[in-house]
């Protein structure tokens, strides 16, 4: 008995260091149902609170213009060489852009990323970064990019107003019909009050679980913060502005929970293809809406 007590020790020891073992970087697409629900300052404040807590982040940056990560974060506008990297010109280190925050930025236009396959863009997932975060724009059908469905996770991102909410709940149905994505994450952005946050959320995935079969699980939320758009105007993050702030806070928060989210397969590994005019049939469904959430 002593004997496989012993054995067992060493055997527990063994396994719990291969659970831990790295394999590969943990995807998170970042997207949103409309307008101004802060996908793009989500990205730039969770990259941010990442590096501070010692994670090497890459940043994905698919947007581009004046609204993209590579220009509102300062110091890395037009960020990185995309094409030498999938051309094995260079490697993904050299390539992407290094912000002085501590996190690296690699933009991804359409333009650019549309050449490549799926399995090509292995290369940008399975480098030295902890943690990828994609910045993900969606086409005009409301779908993602080839890259962004690399991702492990989809995180939607939305405001507290009934438009925003019913928005986002458009946006996963789109993604659900065109990807089969059976499971988001919410983060309830500029909010008044956690218990707001919860019961927006709690009626969101009520809906969604209901008339799609879809599960959502909680992000968190985000503060409503005047230094938000303050930071932004210095082309700066909150987090690093004005660290003691609510919605700094917050960030540092998601930034700490999301490491210990649970590793699902990349979404690309488990999608059946599906018809264009399937798509659109199943997109153009008679769905309640999610006004009422």
């Amino acid at each position: 008995m002593r004997f496989a007590l012993d054995k067992l020790v060493p055997d527990q020891a063994e396994g719990l260091r291969r659970l831990l073992a790295r394999s590969g970087s943990r995807v998170i697409a970042v997207t949103g149902g409309s307008m101004g629900a802060g996908c793009t300052t989500t990205v730039i404040n969770l990259a941010a609170a990442l590096a501070q807590q010692g994670k090497d982040v890459l940043v994905l940056d698919e947007r581009t213009g004046e609204k993209s990560v590579s220009a509102l974060a300062g110091s890395v506008r037009g960020a990185g060489n995309f094409v030498a990297v999938m051309r094995g010109e260079m490697t993904l280190d050299d390539a992407a852009t290094r912000h002085p925050l501590g996190f690296s930025v690699l933009a991804a236009a359409r333009a650019h990323r549309e050449s490549y396959s799926a399995a090509q863009f292995g290369v940008l997932l399975h480098g030295s970064a902890d943690v990828v975060l994609i910045d993900a724009q969606l086409d005009q059908q409301g779908h993602l990019s080839a890259l962004a469905m690399q991702a492990h996770d989809v995180m939607i991102v939305t405001r507290m107003a009934a438009q925003a909410i019913t928005d986002a709940y458009a946006c996963m149905k789109r993604l659900h019909y065109a990807h089969a994505i059976a499971q988001f994450r919410v983060l309830v952005n500029h909010v008044q009050s956690v218990e707001d946050a919860h019961t927006a959320f709690a009626n969101l995935a009520g809906v969604a679980s209901r008339y799609l079969a879809v599960a959502l699980e909680d992000a968190g939320c985000i503060a409503a913060d005047a230094r938000m758009a303050r930071a932004e105007e210095l082309s700066r993050c909150v987090v690093d502005a004005f660290p003691s702030t609510p919605a700094a806070r917050d960030f540092r928060h998601l930034a700490a929970e999301l490491q210990y989210w649970p590793m699902r397969p990349a979404m690309s590994s488990q999608t059946p293809w599906m018809a264009p005019a399937t798509v659109s049939a199943a997109q153009h469904a008679d769905q309640p809406s999610a006004q009422h959430a």
